[in-house]
């Protein structure tokens, strides 16, 4: 039987099939399908979607009815998912064992489970993990139509910051003129849309490890001819691109500040720099908003603030915030 679907390209079908579940508009009883490099969502009430979507009528199978963890465990447990690992952050081995099991004997297409076991730290920000389940913390993660292959042991990847990474990078004109710098790239998840619209990317990042799954990235995802994945740290690297850069990231909370002088350099006449700090919430954007300021001014650029965005609460009164910031040539 046909039902009336919402039709996206691939790449837009999870930020599309967020709106929709927010507005309870998803048709559960019915399977989502890929076909053509379209997502077809099944939707409830054709009427009800917004403008600017469009709703095509299609057969799409009957959902089958699956096991969650939850109906094993009778309670809702808290894990995160990267590809096919399932990440947990429990203190009782028990329960973190009782949640493993239930995980991989639900219906959920996970065959690994992990547990924090310490917290991110050094320069290259990865964790331990105890392997609760599976075999090993290397997988492939997909979000908005693009694939990255990781190792959660060797590098740092988090899945809470997908709709940030979109946000970002859909600001990127479909423009071969432009050019892209990251300064802490890891496996990509920024330098990969941003060169999926056509822009040419620059990756760096000091861990060796995130690099190497950058090249391979940057082939899975068929953009290979317009990236550029350098292992070093970015302060030694930049001479090589000074005034070059129309877009910059600097996704590092805590310690982006040292590095401004540094982005500065490789900002081209104009540049928009998309910058992530971790303030307290009684002035989250000061800070940053003042170290920007300085660092450009010394240079000579004026600086406008595009955006002051929170990201997320990263904890008791802190949270990670970004100011996509515009500079210009004084």
């Amino acid at each position: 039987m046909e039902v009336p679907c919402v039709r996206v390209p691939r790449e837009e079908g999870e930020a599309t099939r967020r709106d929709l579940a927010e507005a309870d508009l998803i048709a559960d009883d019915r399977e989502i399908r890929v076909k053509d490099g379209w997502l077809y969502i099944p939707v409830v009430d054709s009427e009800a979607v917004p403008a600017g979507l469009a709703v095509v009528s299609r057969e799409v199978p009957v959902r089958e009815t699956q096991t969650t963890p939850a109906d094993l465990l009778g309670f809702d447990p808290s894990y995160e998912r990267i590809g096919d690992v399932a990440l947990l952050d429990e203190d009782d081995p028990e329960r973190a064992d009782r949640i493993a099991r239930a995980i991989v004997e639900s219906d959920l297409p996970v065959g690994t489970v992990l547990n924090k076991a310490s917290k991110v730290k050094g320069e290259t920000r990865v964790r331990d993990w105890e392997l609760l389940a599976g075999e090993g913390t290397e997988t492939v993660h997909r979000e908005y139509g693009f694939e990255y292959a990781l190792d959660l042991a060797t590098v740092y990847f988090s899945p809470r910051l997908a709709t940030e990474r979109h946000r970002v990078t859909e600001q990127i004109v479909d423009d071969e003129n432009e050019r892209v710098f990251d300064m802490f790239a890891g496996v990509g998840p920024f330098v990969i849309p941003a060169a999926a619209r056509g822009a040419k990317a620059v990756g760096v990042d000091v861990n060796g490890r995130a690099i190497e799954y950058l090249h391979e990235n940057a082939g899975r995802n068929g953009v290979t001819d317009r990236v550029t994945a350098i292992h070093g740290d970015v302060r030694e690297v930049a001479t090589e691109f000074e005034g070059r850069a129309d877009r910059i990231v600097m996704n590092l909370p805590h310690s982006a500040d040292e590095f401004l002088a540094t982005a500065v350099s490789v900002a081209g006449e104009e540049c928009t720099i998309h910058y992530y700090d971790i303030q307290h919430d009684q002035d989250p954007f000061g800070p940053s908003e003042k170290a920007i300021r300085d660092a450009a001014s010394e240079a000579g650029y004026d600086v406008e603030i595009l955006t002051r965005h929170v990201v997320r609460s990263y904890a008791p009164h802190e949270l990670n915030v970004c100011l996509d910031v515009r500079l210009s040539r004084a």
